[in-house]
């Protein structure tokens, strides 16, 4: 028997439950144990997600998954993310390790029984491979490696030399992000239970499978129930140890540069200019296998300050990405197993030391009464140009000088809220999101004076669009307008501003706001925006002019408009353009459908589920004005702990615990989901039903 067979075997002394959700309940008698048996059921209700997100991060997704998979593929050879993944891996500490491994067997072990199961294995003929020890890793930094947006740079690059380094600004949107969340804290005296409640929803693009899988982990040493993310041990985000819980939201936070590069060749090797002038850069070439197509060679080339994304060293120009755990070494997985063991928010605090990547806000809660709301992670000091654009990388002006520290934190007086807005983090970052989720939450809590977690619920899915109002205000002053566009000028100066799935107003809204979109995104002032620059398809989501004008709408409409762009026109004619559509009894659910991604997509089955909400409601399921009403992102779970009874909180995610179509809980949990219901959670084990396969 092998050394890892062995360590498989000795790890196997874990026990499987399952509530009415399906939701895995596991109880082992150490941590390694049960650190297995999250990998092995991970991979047993999961083996597709898993196995295709470990191909993701290691570029060969294309493999089987074909050529609309190449771009990210290529970009993830050029950023040495599996190299990376390798790098932290070898640092951990030997216990980390340990327990990372154990995981790593866990999966293992499953993969068999999980890949038989799932039908995609055998449509792409892909075979279920075997885990390295620093696959997790690599899964995680696949996850987050755009997080913080750094291709907003890119973005910025393109207005400054298309329009001038004073149009940059004009396009500051304090708007949606690829991703952000809600998370709300009420200290005792502000519930009804005389403990603590924290809540919140993590917003990202809904997936199926869902991207948090709900599960407890129990043992001797802990017993904590939470949201993980397939494929990473532990429960990073959200979890409840019983004594405490804690949540995240992001923070906003830039900690990721890119710098222009100035390549030559030196026979088979490449060189990079530098602050010190010329020097040897890495480089070597990789080769990406293409289902139905023929392979793609990639040059991957890294200089000083990181791994080149944009280019190479026969292009006019090349463009660097420099990121800590690239830099540093270190992913911060030494977080977890210590999150685990979390007893107070002291814990919880003294865990975060480590955190690296994404950078989060934090808020915590114990039964003690201790409240925690911070910052974690890792920001790097350096000038402030590399926080809006493409900076010279041979300028010793722009490089690293260190990391921010001590990260901000802020006393919690009743409550805290975190939405992304520009807050607690606002001197580590340089767009957040709009403040209406944020104003509208803490406008919620403070008209209750005590909740508990099932009321809970009306917070998750308030529905109010605070940031309507710039629009609407222009609307208010046209004039001129043909009896149809006066008529709908009227209704929706009547509106509440909800974006509820059965209004025709919040329709009437969505259908002017896209057309306005559309005709500033057309206008000839921003012609030159239009067409993309030469930078790879994955980061086209930052550049496309459509969605870039839609999401800074409101700030476009403010108090500073686009020189040479008379607002008040586009929108009179929007007004007409839409008035006979906008007239019509269209509820806004049926424009606002769900279209989860799927890596393998199926036939067409017709639009999804109608939703409720939209991009700056407290229900944020976004769409992108002027492309689309369809919603790819929003709450991927919503959770309330309660540090009273732990069993009095509750959760729910948008389809269900099992990745398995035709499985029993692989949509279960949709229509709580749909209707902003939450679900029990499970926490008596005489409750539960043992699997004893």
């Amino acid at each position: 028997m092998s050394e890892r067979s062995e360590r498989t075997s000795e790890h196997s002394n874990a026990r499987r439950f399952r509530d009415p959700w399906g939701v895995p309940h596991l109880r082992a008698d150490d941590p390694l144990a049960l650190a297995a048996a999250q990998g092995r059921v991970t991979a047993y209700d999961r083996a597709w997600q898993i196995e295709v997100e470990r191909h993701r991060a290691q570029g060969t997704s294309a493999a089987f998954l074909g050529p609309d998979a190449l771009g990210w593929d290529r970009f993830v050879r050029q950023v040495r993310l599996d190299d990376t993944a390798r790098r932290c891996h070898a640092a951990l500490d030997p216990a980390t390790a340990e327990w990372v491994g154990a995981y790593v067997d866990g999966v293992n072990a499953g993969l068999a029984a999980g890949a038989a199961r799932s039908p995609e294995f055998a449509a792409t003929g892909l075979r279920p491979g075997r885990w390295e020890p620093w696959t997790p890793l690599a899964v995680w930094l696949g996850h987050h490696i755009l997080f913080a947006g750094f291709p907003g740079k890119l973005w910025r690059e393109h207005v400054a030399q298309r329009l001038g380094p004073d149009a940059v600004d004009l396009f500051a949107t304090d708007g949606p992000a690829v991703a952000g969340s809600n998370g709300w804290l009420l200290a005792a005296e502000r519930t009804g239970t005389g403990a603590a409640l924290l809540a919140g929803d993590p917003h990202r693009f809904i997936e199926d499978p869902g991207v948090y899988q709900q599960i407890r982990l129990a043992c001797p040493e802990y017993d904590v129930v939470g949201l993980a993310v397939p494929g990473v041990p532990g429960i990073a985000h959200f979890g409840h140890t019983g004594p405490v819980a804690w949540a995240i939201t992001n923070a906003m936070a830039d900690y990721q540069d890119v710098y222009a590069e100035r390549l030559r060749r030196d026979g088979p090797r490449v060189q990079a200019l530098g602050p010190d002038g010329w020097r040897p850069a890495h480089r070597h070439v990789e080769t990406i296998e293409v289902a139905g197509a023929e392979p793609v060679e990639v040059e991957v080339v890294e200089t000083d300050r990181g791994p080149v994304i944009v280019g190479g060293p026969d292009d006019e120009s090349a463009v660097s990405l420099r990121y800590p755990p690239r830099v540093r070494g270190d992913l911060g997985f030494a977080t977890l197993p210590e999150l685990l063991r979390a007893r107070t928010v002291a814990d919880v605090d003294h865990a975060l030391r480590h955190w690296v990547e994404p950078v989060n806000v934090v808020q915590a809660a114990d039964t003690a009464g201790g409240l925690l709301h911070r910052v974690a992670g890792a920001v790097p000091v350096r000038h402030p140009g590399n926080g809006r654009r493409v900076v010279p990388g041979w300028d010793a002006a722009y490089a690293w000088q260190g990391w921010h520290a001590p990260m901000p934190r802020a006393e919690v007086v009743g409550r805290s809220v975190m939405a992304n807005e520009r807050g607690l983090a606002a001197p580590l970052g340089v767009e957040f999101a709009a403040a209406h989720r944020a104003r509208r939450i803490a406008e919620l809590l403070d008209a209750r004076p005590a909740w508990t977690a099932d009321e809970m619920a009306s917070v998750h899915t308030d529905t109010y669009l605070g940031a309507a109002g710039p629009l609407l205000a222009v609307l208010a002053e046209s004039t001129g307008l043909g009896p149809a566009a006066a008529a709908l000028r009227e209704r929706l100066l009547r509106w509440d501003r909800r974006m509820a799935a059965d209004s025709t107003d919040a329709a009437a809204y969505a259908l002017l706001r896209a057309a306005v979109v559309r005709r500033i995104a057309a206008h000839p002032a921003l012609a030159e925006l239009a067409e993309l620059p030469a930078y790879p398809e994955v980061f086209a989501p930052w550049l496309a002019l459509t969605p870039r004008v839609g999401h800074a709408l409101e700030h476009l409409l403010g108090t500073t408009p686009l020189p040479g762009v008379d607002v008040t026109a586009l929108v009179r004619a929007a007004a007409e353009e839409v008035a006979d559509a906008a007239a019509g009894q269209v509820p806004w659910g049926d424009l606002h459908r769900l279209a989860p991604w799927r890596a393998l997509p199926g036939p067409d089955t017709g639009p999804g589920p109608r939703l409720d909400g939209d991009h700056d409601c407290v229900l944020a399921t976004s769409s992108v004005p002027g492309v689309t009403h369809w919603c790819f992102r929003g709450p991927a779970a919503r959770f309330v702990w309660d540090l009273a009874r732990r069993s009095d909180s509750r959760w729910v995610v948008p389809l269900g615990t099992c990745g398995v179509p035709g499985d029993p809980h692989h949509d279960d949990q949709s229509a709580a989901w749909l209707a902003g219901d939450l679900l029990p959670v499970v926490t008596d084990w005489d409750q539960l039903a043992e699997e004893l396969h």
